[in-house]
């Protein structure tokens, strides 16, 4: 299935002043909701609690428009994590008992992997690795913005990420089907005043299917019926195709809802990478990278197999970790991430491709320090030979780890071009996102800071022994 991009605008959201795209970037989204006319859909893993002014423009553009309706899809266990203290939940329920469940709805997904005397065990945030509902979908209209952030302030304000305006209502409908499935299949807030955090999360009596936590095993099976059709293809001339100078595919990974599994994220990367390891695409350059780096073994494989003429890696440096300094066992995290860069290198090193593939590290001061940033993009580019810049990229919110590809809900979009305009665009991106990241090597891991000591080990095997992920 693929998609005609009518207008496309990539960008690198960095929200500071001298920032090139941060004025725009912010001043559009704002407007874009505020003068939204009919709908407004918003898939994300949360919202920040604390996102007053984002809820603000929503009410305003609600009171301006009596024809319009906004919905939420975010994650059951990430978006009520703190009740009863404030949650996201907290945040949209109030948004509910404003406007009616007729203009506002608000979903929570919750993963079948989670359940029982598992779910009764689990702590909070530990919970989260069995399952998140993971896309990054904004839809405003006839337009959609594809990222990998979540709405919450730290994403608007010190954190590196991308976001990619998408002007083609085809798109934009194909991805309002997708978030309104998945909203059919997941719980509803309902405003509650009396209740711990100011809301209940009911199962709908419209819903001719069981909850994931009464019956798994049916959830999923209904679940694949009302998904499965939306991975078909289209049926698309090749002469329709040979028209367009920009084809976007729209790639999801669903695979803990799909039985059997017909995601088409890892079959579409498999194809890319495995088409860059043959003669016709020799020559070729490559980005990629992850806010959390855990690539999964099959994927380091085929990128080092790829045996691209140059290539960088960039990950977050300990420093630039979303989890830096967390409590309990997230704040092994970075040092995990770390441990599993340096195992990337020593097969980088391995295969001979030290000279061929960069390893890169982005840090922007120090996590929860003044002007200290995390960094939280993904994606990939790849530029062929005698190409002015990258012809195929990929944009959503899969970060390539097993949990991407086994647990989580994903969504992404693969841009393929052979305008000029765009690959300068996309070449620019690629380029201005390193410009705070810096080539490590071994001798960096072997700094006394940089030790990865044995709890740390042992962790991550309890973790992938349990049935989690990082």
């Amino acid at each position: 299935m693929y998609f005609h991009a009518m207008v496309y605008d990539p960008h690198i959201f960095q929200k500071e002043e001298q920032s090139r795209y941060s004025e725009d970037t912010g001043t559009k989204n704002q407007t874009k909701i505020r003068t939204a006319k009919t709908r407004i859909y918003l898939s994300t893993l949360y919202i920040g609690k604390s996102e007053h002014e984002l809820i603000q423009t929503i009410q305003e553009s609600l009171k301006r428009n009596p024809d319009l309706k906004v919905s939420f899809l975010t994650d059951s266990l990430r978006g009520t994590r703190e009740t009863p203290k404030a949650s996201c939940a907290t945040l949209l329920a109030a948004l509910i008992d404003e406007f009616g469940q007729d203009r506002v709805e608000v979903c929570m997904y919750h993963t079948p992997n989670l359940t029982g005397i598992r779910k009764s065990m689990i702590p909070k945030r530990i919970n989260e690795g069995w399952g998140l509902q993971h896309m990054k979908l904004y839809g405003i209209d006839d337009e959609i913005i594809m990222s990998g952030a979540n709405l919450s302030s730290d994403y608007f304000t010190n954190r590196q990420d991308r976001y990619h305006l998408i002007s083609c209502k085809r798109i934009t409908d194909y991805f309002a089907k997708v978030h309104d499935t998945v909203c059919s299949i997941s719980y509803r807030v309902v405003p509650n005043a009396s209740a711990p955090g100011g809301f209940n999360l009911d199962w709908p009596t419209t819903n001719a299917h069981p909850a994931p936590l009464t019956d798994p095993k049916e959830f999923i099976t209904q679940a694949t019926r009302l998904l499965a059709p939306l991975l078909k293809p289209a049926s698309t001339s090749s002469a329709q195709a040979s028209q367009t100078d920009t084809q976007l595919y729209p790639l999801l990974q669903l695979t803990p809802l799909l039985k059997p599994d017909t995601s088409t994220e890892l079959p579409a990367l498999t194809t890319i990478l495995k088409a860059l390891a043959t003669p016709a695409f020799a020559g070729s350059k490559w980005t990629f990278t992850a806010g959390y780096f855990n690539m999964t073994p099959w994927l380091r494989d085929l990128l080092l197999a790829s045996n691209p003429s140059s290539a960088n890696v960039i990950a977050a440096s300990p420093w630039a970790n979303g989890f830096y300094g967390s409590p309990g066992v997230s704040g092994m995290l970075p040092a995990a991430y770390t441990l599993l860069g340096r195992r990337f290198l020593s097969a980088v090193q391995k295969a001979g491709l030290e000279n061929q593939i960069i390893l890169k590290e982005w840090r922007k001061g120090t996590v929860n320090t003044p002007h200290g940033w995390t960094y939280h993009a993904k994606g990939i580019w790849v530029t062929l030979k005698d190409q002015p810049g990258p012809s195929v990229s990929l944009i959503g919110s899969s970060n390539y780890t097993k949990r991407s590809y086994s647990l989580d809900l994903e969504a992404n979009a693969l841009i393929v071009t052979k305008d000029a305009g765009l690959m300068k665009r996309l070449k620019e991106e690629e380029e201005w996102l390193q410009e705070y990241a810096t080539k490590v090597d071994q001798s960096t891991f072997e700094k006394t800071e940089r030790r990865v000591g044995l709890h740390v080990r042992i962790a991550m095997w309890i973790v992938t022994l349990v049935g989690g992920a990082l």
